[in-house]
């Protein structure tokens, strides 16, 4: 017989809520996976989200500028002068056989999507601290508005090396199809690497230091002062290690009619893949430090 604390007696359905209420939850604490799966569906539940992070970048690139959208033609023009000057007037680097100065700056428009996308998606977790340690959305939203933000650049710079072709007498043929593959390309290599040093850069600030020498280095790295011909046979494929040289490669053939890059762009595919696919589980996997450590 089970009396209450008023010393009534208590009936069995009383004594059993009073003996279960005093029982405690389990809890059981494990630690984090070492991979989490990567949720798309999450994702594109956030895509408006995503529109506005990518929008917000772009109004922020040019709010109160005194050129505006002039300054996404004037880094790739300045630069493609400068090579012209330097490596195609100077040094007489060859330029298979299309003026030097086009050759150059069809270059640089798939580079500077990249550059510029891995710049921007390797900051932008640290840039954005107050927002993520207060509001929980996919975390992976910010490093692909940042890389696509970039590409409102692209397109009108785009526009000068048209105009560059009509000047040169340079007409385009059927491999123009392939053209918007190669900038896919472009923006998910800037997203793999962009990826691996965003989540690095939560954890180490001093990476925000070596990505600007990391570009610079990568830039000269890459076909854009040069034709990948001038290598030897024998390395193309080794080149293709490097997935810039197959993407500027490709972006010069299928606008100017230059080389093929042959093997060299399926060597760039696969590294391409490995790298967004690794970046992807590592930075999901760095994902629920993020707010701790920032």
């Amino acid at each position: 017989m089970v009396f209450g604390e008023d010393g009534n007696k208590m009936t069995d359905g009383e004594n059993y809520i009073e003996s279960s209420s005093l029982i405690q939850p389990e809890i059981d604490i494990e630690p984090p996976k070492r991979w989490v799966p990567i949720n798309f569906r999450e994702i594109w539940q956030y895509r408006e989200l995503l529109y506005f992070f990518t929008w917000r970048d772009i109004k922020v690139r040019y709010k109160q500028t005194a050129l505006g959208f002039a300054w996404a033609i004037i880094q790739p023009l300045f630069m493609m002068v400068i090579f012209t000057l330097f490596f195609g007037n100077i040094a007489k680097i060859p330029s298979d056989g299309i003026p030097y100065p086009i050759f150059s700056y069809a270059a640089l428009l798939p580079w500077t999507l990249f550059s510029e996308g891995l710049t921007r998606s390797s900051t932008g977790i640290v840039l954005n601290a107050n927002i993520l340690t207060k509001v929980y959305f996919p975390r992976l939203i910010m490093p692909i508005s940042s890389v696509l933000s970039p590409f409102v650049d692209f397109c009108i710079a785009f526009v000068i090396l048209i105009l560059m072709m009509i000047y040169y007498g340079i007409t385009p043929t059927i491999t123009i199809l392939f053209l918007p593959l190669f900038i896919l390309l472009a923006l998910f290599t800037s997203f793999g690497v962009g990826l691996w040093l965003s989540a690095l850069n939560v954890k180490y600030r001093d990476f925000q230091y070596t990505i600007p020498f990391l570009i610079q280095i990568w830039l000269f790295a890459s076909p854009v002062v040069y034709p990948s011909s001038m290598l030897p046979q024998q390395f193309q494929i080794l080149y293709g290690l490097n997935p810039m040289a197959g993407v500027i490669e490709g972006f010069r053939w299928a606008l100017l009619g230059t080389n093929p890059p042959s093997y060299m762009i399926l060597v760039s595919l696969v590294i391409v893949a490995l790298i967004v696919i690794t970046g992807l589980f590592y930075f999901r996997r760095m994902e629920q430090y993020f707010a701790d450590v920032i």
